[in-house]
């Protein structure tokens, strides 16, 4: 299994909006995509800035492509992207899940 984890900044004023954005373009494209295991969102709020954090499971790197194409290193960015995000605050990383643990 394949995490997924996207990092991105927005202005404190921007936050709530953005995290609406962000159910309505990446998460329900998540959801769409075969091979998806889940999302979380993530948020910190810092000063005048918040942070997000997206981390999504796949089945495989060839599910992350389906969803993100052939550059799977390049962040998923949607229109209005640019209008929220602060500059330089987008990036993607990627592991590969070793262990879980299932809840009590």
């Amino acid at each position: 299994m394949i995490a997924r984890v996207w990092k991105g900044e927005v202005r404190l004023a921007d936050a709530e909006v953005y995290a609406d954005y962000i159910r309505e373009t990446g998460f329900r494209e998540y959801g769409e995509t075969p091979g998806n295991r889940g999302a979380w969102l993530l948020r910190r709020d810092d000063g005048d800035a918040t942070h997000f954090v997206a981390l999504s499971m796949w089945d495989s790197p060839d599910a992350v492509r389906a969803f993100a194409g052939d550059d799977i290193e390049a962040a998923v960015l949607y229109p209005e992207d640019e209008r929220y995000l602060r500059p330089g605050s987008s990036a993607i990383t990627h592991y590969e899940v070793i262990d879980t643990v299932a809840p009590a």
